[in-house]
């Protein structure tokens, strides 16, 4: 799967949990998902949970660590799913 892909795939996910100051076009690759989309703590682990189901993966603890940018988690996607 492509990154674009992916991120296609990943839009409708984050977009359910953005605040109401926050429009689904303010997603980018580049997006910092706490300062930029103001993703609390406790949707992040929604995300990460509605992750695991749509792309059939698991994201451990330290891998939710290292997401910072819409580009991280998308990268980690592709990697878990081409099995790097």
């Amino acid at each position: 799967m492509t990154p674009e892909a992916i991120f296609t795939k990943l839009q409708p996910i984050i977009k359910v949990y953005l605040p109401e100051d926050v429009a689904v076009n303010d997603i980018t690759l580049e997006s910092d998902l706490a300062r930029e989309l103001n993703i609390n703590s406790a949707y992040f682990v929604d995300i990460v949970l509605d992750i695991e189901d749509e792309f059939d993966i698991a994201v451990n603890n330290d891998d939710m660590e290292r997401f910072e940018t819409v580009h991280d988690v998308v990268a980690l996607i592709q990697s878990k799913i081409t099995g790097g």
